[in-house]
């Protein structure tokens, strides 16, 4: 059997990834069909979809750690996958809600994101993502030049924080799992935090 090149072996690798990354959305369709989606077709839908944005996302931002920690230096070649999957289910996510919910009235759903806090907080989350997904590419990379790039990016934090807002200020009730998710963001703050200590430590030594 012929070995693969690195790039072919880099190319199989994220399209495992992806089909992974897909899972949730085939459960979604498949559930659809079978008329298993509960009582609420539209409001399992936009909570799946929503779930897997903020997982997918929280996955992205750990790449930099598990690079780091678990010397897993290939973990890199798999963030900007990451990433656009993320922006993909929250680009769903806002959708299921505009056709569903809103009946693509477009000046319901800016009334709506206007007076509903929560969602407020999502679409500002997805507005965010936009222009990272945008420039996702490396002829945007290019262009834009990687320090300004880096900068830009940096960005996805803000992304996160107010997804995971708008998902605690969603459920109200029962905070456990919005709760996990901002711990678990708060750790990758604190892991970037102890990483430019330590860079600007031996920069001063």
């Amino acid at each position: 059997m012929k070995k693969l090149s690195a790039r072919q072996q880099l190319h199989l690798e994220k399209s495992v990834l992806l089909l992974v990354l897909m899972l949730p959305l085939a459960r979604i369709i498949f559930d659809y069909f079978q008329d298993s989606l509960g009582a609420n077709p539209v409001e399992a839908m936009t909570h799946r979809t929503g779930d897997a944005a903020l997982q997918i996302l929280l996955l992205s931002l750990a790449v930099s750690p598990i690079q780091r920690y678990f010397r897993f230096r290939r973990a890199i070649l798999f963030r900007r996958l990451l990433g656009l999957t993320a922006f993909f289910y929250g680009l769903l996510h806002f959708s299921i809600y505009l056709v569903f919910d809103q009946e693509l009235s477009f000046g319901d759903t800016f009334a709506d994101v206007a007076k509903r806090p929560y969602i407020t907080m999502g679409f500002s989350s997805l507005v965010i993502m936009l222009p990272l997904a945008i420039t996702s590419t490396d002829k945007m990379i290019k262009r834009l030049g990687g320090p300004k790039w880096r900068r830009l990016h940096k960005a996805v934090y803000a992304a996160a924080v107010l997804a995971v807002i708008h998902y605690w200020w969603l459920v109200k009730a029962n905070i456990t799992i919005p709760a996990i998710y901002g711990g678990c963001l708060a750790l990758l703050f604190a892991s970037r935090m102890i990483r430019q200590t330590r860079n600007l430590s031996r920069k001063n030594y």
